[in-house]
């Protein structure tokens, strides 16, 4: 098992300033299909400040329950996305997830599955987690595979809970136990 919490083969997390971030997430948010892979709502086409607002208002916001990284790949230092563990509930050591890979050209060459190998790491030996769930588009099926690589079931399946595009799609659930990710853990 590697150690490092915060270094993987191909990415590393990092918190960035303000300015950093607001002109990346300004960027994806203008991208149709990075929207229509990663959110419900409809894509908005903000400018950097009120990006850098939104972030400076809500992401940053210190939150004792949520843990908020940056994506960055080794390679040309490069921010590509972002990921975060959202509503940590301690009581019952389980939290959901939501990750997004913003750089197009990262896509599919495995930048998100090992980001999403460090959150586990992250979530099970740093914060001694349970339990780490999420949901993705029915369609995202890039994602969904990236999701089983890391050790992810499939626990269930909301029809038509979304419309996009005048069509209704599915939103699937998945999760990961601790006892699951340390048998799968290289």
């Amino acid at each position: 098992m590697k150690n490092d919490l915060f270094h993987g083969d191909l990415v590393y997390l990092t918190a960035e300033e303000s300015d950093t971030q607001a002109a990346a997430f300004s960027r994806w948010f203008r991208d149709t299909e990075y929207m229509r892979l990663l959110a419900v709502s409809p894509r908005v086409t903000w400018s950097t400040k009120k990006v850098k607002e939104w972030i400076e208002k809500d992401y940053e916001k210190d939150r004792p329950e949520g843990y908020f990284f940056n994506i960055r790949a080794k390679e040309g230092d490069k921010l590509i996305g972002f990921f975060g563990l959202w509503d940590v509930e301690a009581n019952h050591a389980d939290t959901i997830i939501s990750i997004g890979i913003g750089e197009p050209d990262y896509w599919g060459k495995g930048f998100g599955t090992d980001a999403m190998r460090l959150l586990l790491r992250y979530a099970f030996v740093e914060l001694n987690l349970h339990r780490v769930s999420l949901f993705v588009f029915a369609y995202n099926t890039r994602a969904i595979q990236s999701y089983y690589k890391t050790g992810f079931k499939l626990e269930g399946r909301m029809r038509a809970a979304m419309l996009r595009g005048g069509k209704r799609d599915d939103i699937v659930a998945m999760g990961i136990l601790r006892e699951e990710w340390e048998k799968n853990v290289i």
